[in-house]
């Protein structure tokens, strides 16, 4: 950790019972009723860090220590103390949350001043490792050290300022004022303090540098001739981003129709599989009973045929017991074995194998009986098939038809969005060389075009981005392309100033811009505290019918829900103090303060009911 967390604030005195609340190291709410103290949070610990003026609130009467818990970005724990309206700041190298009476490990003046030698700010900055920074004072070039209240300006941020119409940059509407502020926003973004002034390049290096400069622009005029559109980088990245929903939008529809032509393919191919399984099933069917027919032929040819034995038998007395029919010999007179146990074996030989080959035809017949349902079955499921292949093939001719010109129309965006990435390559390129013309164009080697203190798209683009995604985090509407315009010193959103529109967006716009700052700093390892105190973030305080509904747009639960639900992610310390209650899974996330009022549990900071919220 490389920056700093705010561990309590607490006010102790004699006889009083102590006023406290712990600050998570993530996401510390502290909400509910107003004039409980809560804003009294707020402005005691901009006091704490080096404020000059801190407005007593009447439960504060009796309350002689005002201690702040840090924690240094080593791990280790150390207590501001500071008595009301005095600059003595003592340091304690300890977690201390009572009233304290030992003697300080050292003591620094809450006020910073150019011959400040021992200030809370160079102490800060110094366990920060900014001592070294410098920010640009004045159009002339001239320098000072980074303060720690340039920081804290910037991170803690009371309800007054929430909602003022002035930059969220600026310590007030004083001209004096802009360049430094300009100065620490870009060593906020960059990294990079401003250098001392110094004599500059002498003539040589400036017949050089002049050289490069002619160089340089004509390579940028070349370049500019090569843009085929009129519009600036923000123009062009809001077109980016509508063709990006389009491709987006394009690609989902595309993707519904694929899956369906998709799924209406295998379908096909299923049908096509089983209508080749069926005729395969047709054949073997049709040739069993065409077979089992022919075996049926024969069976009642064989009874036929034994059927006329026996009635020739019958004729001819072949089959009768007695005279032989052959010698007249009656049966006494016939040798043993003779045509009685021949004419009776033919006849019993008959009558069985009619027996055998008429139980082999009834069990034949339902088993042709059964071929022939089968058959029947099988070619009405294969009519089936066949008209229902047709349909699919219909589903498949419409799918393709739909596929054809959305394809094309989603060929022609995507040749659009390159169209439009190629320009803003063209524009951050030409930004690169404007940068570098401007380099050498402060070294002495011509007339200044871009005052010193502005930054390039380059720089400021990603910070945008930043800004961008966290009202969009947050669901706040009517505020598209929002950005940061550097020459306003201003948030812009929805193509209107900040100073313009009504508190409540003024108060998201100035909470973004906090968060979006802290984000980006703390993310891509640039100066800044590590924590933000924000004081009614999203939802101005209004009292019941005592002034107008904010016309420029109606914040709704929607948008505080998904403000608070994104500073859960929020990766640096944040502590939100608001009237309203916050979403029921960030109450079980994070550490919780409710402020009820008088009779409650907790009625507010102070263990009586306070004033100042």
């Amino acid at each position: 950790m490389s920056d700093l967390r705010l561990i309590h604030l607490t006010y102790a005195g004699a006889g009083k019972p102590d006023a406290s609340v712990e600050f998570d190291p993530a996401l510390t709410v502290i909400y509910g009723a107003s004039d409980t103290g809560k804003s009294f949070i707020a402005d005691s610990v901009q006091y704490m860090l080096g404020g000059s003026n801190l407005e007593l609130v009447a439960e504060a009467e009796g309350y002689s220590q005002i201690l702040l818990g840090l924690r240094l970005p080593d791990g280790s724990a150390l207590t501001l103390l500071r008595v009301p309206h005095n600059n003595t700041i003592h340091i304690y190298r300890e977690d201390l949350r009572r009233l304290v009476i030992r003697p300080a490990d050292a003591q620094v003046t809450a006020v910073h001043t150019a011959r400040s030698k021992n200030s809370l700010s160079l102490f800060l900055l110094g366990e920060l490792g900014l001592t070294e920074l410098k920010i640009r004072k004045n159009d002339a070039g001239g320098t000072r050290g980074l303060a720690l209240s340039d920081l804290v300006h910037l991170s803690v941020i009371p309800e007054t300022r929430m909602v003022d119409p002035l930059s969220p940059v600026l310590h007030s509407g004083a001209t004096s004022g802009k360049t430094a502020a300009a100065s620490v926003v870009r060593l906020l973004l960059t990294g990079d303090g401003d250098p001392d002034v110094d004599t500059g390049p002498n003539a040589g290096q400036r017949r050089v540098n002049k050289g490069k400069i002619a160089l340089l622009d004509q390579i940028i005029v070349d370049l500019q001739v090569k843009l085929t559109t009129q519009e600036n980088v923000t123009e062009l990245r809001a077109r980016q981003a509508r063709l990006q929903a389009s491709i987006d939008e394009h690609s989902s529809t595309l993707r519904i129709i694929t899956d369906r032509h998709l799924n209406v393919v295998t379908d096909r191919m299923r049908v096509a599989e089983e209508l080749a399984g069926l005729e395969s099933r047709l054949a073997e069917v049709g040739d069993l009973v065409s077979r089992f027919l022919l075996l049926e032929a024969q069976y009642q040819s064989d009874l036929a045929r034994l059927e006329m034995v026996t009635e020739a038998g019958s004729i001819l007395g072949y089959f009768r017991v007695g005279t032989c029919v052959f010698c007249g010999a009656e049966p006494e007179h016939q040798n043993p074995g003779h045509g009685e146990h021949e004419t009776t074996q033919l006849h019993i030989a008959v009558q069985s194998e009619a027996a055998k080959t008429s139980a082999l035809l009834i069990d034949l017949l339902p088993t042709i009986q059964d071929l022939r349902t089968q058959f029947d079955d099988l070619s009405a499921r294969r009519a089936s098939l066949i008209e229902g292949t047709t349909q699919i093939d219909e589903e498949i001719a419409a799918a393709e038809q739909l596929l054809a010109p959305m394809r094309e129309r989603m060929e022609a965006t995507l040749q659009a969005r390159s169209s439009v990435e190629r320009a803003l390559e063209l524009h951050e390129r030409i930004d690169e060389l404007e940068e570098r013309r401007s380099r050498l164009d402060r070294e002495g080697a011509g007339p200044t075009t871009r005052s010193a203190e502005y930054l390039s798209n380059r720089t400021l683009s990603p910070f945008n981005d930043t800004l961008r995604r966290t009202l969009e985090a947050w669901k706040v509407p009517s505020v598209e392309s929002a950005e940061y315009d550097q020459y306003a010193m201003d948030v812009r959103a929805g193509g209107r100033h900040r100073a313009t529109r009504g508190k409540g967006v003024r108060s998201v716009l100035h909470s973004a811009f906090t968060i979006a700052l802290a984000k980006y700093c703390l993310d891509n390892s640039r100066p800044h505290p590590g924590f933000v105190v924000l004081d009614s973030p999203v939802v101005t305080y209004r009292g019941p019918l005592s002034e107008d509904v904010d016309e420029d747009v109606a914040l709704t639960s929607n948008v505080v829900d998904h403000f608070y639900r994104d500073m859960l992610n929020f990766p640096g310390q944040a502590v939100i103090i608001e009237n309203g209650d916050p979403p029921a899974d960030v109450i079980s996330q994070a550490r919780i303060y409710r402020f009820a009022g008088t009779g409650s549990s907790r009625p507010g900071f102070f263990p009586t009911r306070a004033a100042g919220d």
